[in-house]
C-alpha cells in the first residue's frame, strides 16, 4: 500500500526524512567545518570592528559588561547592535526549524547554510566596498554576521547532532571533555567530535586573525561565505 512501510522493511530514522538525505557530506563534518568559520567570523568582529562579538554570545555579554561600566576600547552600541541582531536570527531560525524539520533534516541544513552563504557574502561585499571604520561598515557587518549566527545556531540546536549542539561555544564542551575523561567520571574518556570542535575553533579564529592582520575584512567574510555556500550544496541530513 501506498505511504505504508513493508513488515520487512528496515526500521526508519525518524530524523532521517526522505531517502535521499543520506547522500552528501555528512553533518559532523560540515558542523565542525561551520565551527571553525565560527572562529574566523569573531576573530573579524573582534579585531577588525572594535571588540565585539557576532558568533560567541557568552562573550558578547561579557563585553557588553565592560562597556556598560567604562572599560576603554568597548561598545555598547555595538554589542548591543550584535545580541539584537543574533535573537532576531535565532528567532527566525526557529520559525524556520517548525516548517522545515518534519520535512527534512538536509532541507533545513542546505536553506538555513544558503541563507548564511548570502548574508556573509553581503557582509563582505560591504567590507569591500567601503572603509573599515565607517559606521555603516562597521554595523553593517555586525548585523549580517550576527543574524547569520542567531539563524544557524537555531538550526544546529535543532538538528540535534550528538556532541555538536552549538558551532559557537566551546565551554561546556571543554567541560565535558574533561568531567567525562578518564581522570573525571571516565563515561566517554575519548570523544573526537568534542576534541574536534575545540580544535577547529581554534584553528579558525588563528586563520580569521591572521586574514585581518594581513588582509582587509573583506577576505575573511568571503572566505566563510563560500564555506557556507559549499556546505549548503553537499551537506546531508545524516550524523
Amino acid at each position: 500500500m501506498t505511504g505504508t512501510q513493508h513488515p520487512t522493511d528496515p526500521p526508519r530514522d525518524p530524523r532521517a526524512g526522505a531517502p535521499h538525505d543520506a547522500r552528501g557530506l555528512r553533518l559532523v563534518h560540515a558542523l565542525l567545518a561551520l565551527t571553525a568559520m565560527s572562529g574566523l567570523i569573531d576573530a573579524v568582529t573582534y579585531l577588525g570592528l572594535g571588540h565585539v562579538f557576532t558568533a560567541n554570545m557568552t562573550g558578547n555579554v561579557v563585553v557588553l559588561g565592560f562597556a556598560a561600566a567604562g572599560a576603554p576600547g568597548f561598545s555598547v552600541p555595538h554589542t548591543a547592535a550584535s545580541l539584537a541582531c543574533f535573537l532576531l536570527g535565532a528567532t527566525t531560525g526557529g520559525r524556520m526549524t517548525r516548517r522545515l524539520t518534519p520535512r527534512s533534516r538536509r532541507g533545513l541544513a542546505r536553506t538555513t547554510l544558503g541563507a548564511e552563504a548570502l548574508l556573509l557574502g553581503a557582509a563582505s561585499a560591504v567590507a569591500a566596498l567601503t572603509p573599515d571604520d565607517a559606521p555603516v561598515t562597521v554595523y553593517t557587518i555586525i548585523a549580517l554576521t550576527a543574524f547569520a549566527m542567531g539563524l544557524r545556531n537555531a538550526t544546529v540546536r535543532k538538528l540535534g547532532v550528538r556532541g555538536l549542539t552549538t558551532t559557537t561555544v566551546v565551554t561546556m564542551t571543554l567541560t565535558g571533555l574533561a568531567a567525562d575523561s578518564r581522570a573525571g567520571d571516565g563515561t566517554r574518556p575519548r570523544s573526537p567530535r568534542r576534541t574536534g570542535s575545540v580544535v577547529t575553533m581554534f584553528a579558525g579564529a588563528v586563520l580569521g586573525a591572521v586574514l585581518v592582520l594581513h588582509h582587509d575584512l573583506a577576505v575573511p567574510l568571503l572566505l566563510a561565505a563560500a564555506t557556507s555556500a559549499v556546505l549548503a550544496g553537499t551537506i546531508s541530513g545524516e550524523d
